[in-house]
């Protein structure tokens, strides 16, 4: 994969890629979005628990289809309350290691259930 944040474009607020580039002859995958769930279904109390539960599902799942974090191409990120983009941030960085990726946060006024905090979904592709 190639990371691109060209100089003619406004450089990212923080740790991701304005886009990424990879062969088209790529194993891709597309992963469903991850809530703050353990696998006992109980929920992670609190935004940034529920967010690291989330990226730990999401790798969980890449792992599951032989992808690593280095393979991870794009991620979209929901949150229903606002003003939380610092706290997203953190733990994102965190999470991913120093890995770049396309990312967008989205804030949002609900998801399936009004206890889920976050969700994330994302794509990986492994050439």
């Amino acid at each position: 994969m190639k990371i691109l944040n060209p100089e003619n474009v406004v450089k990212p607020a923080s740790s991701y890629a304005q886009g990424v580039v990879h062969a088209a002859g790529a194993e891709r995958m597309v992963i469903s979005g991850q809530l703050g769930l353990r696998p006992d279904g109980v929920l992670e109390v609190g935004l940034e628990a529920q967010m690291e539960r989330a990226w730990s599902n999401l790798f969980a799942v890449m792992a599951a289809g032989g992808f690593e974090r280095k393979h991870l191409l794009r991620a979209t990120i929901y949150v229903t309350l606002s003003g939380q983009v610092a706290v997203y941030r953190k733990v994102r960085d965190r999470m991913l290691e120093g890995h770049l990726c396309a990312n967008t946060y989205l804030e949002i006024s609900a998801l399936a259930a009004p206890e889920f905090l976050v969700e994330i979904e994302a794509e990986a592709v492994k050439e």
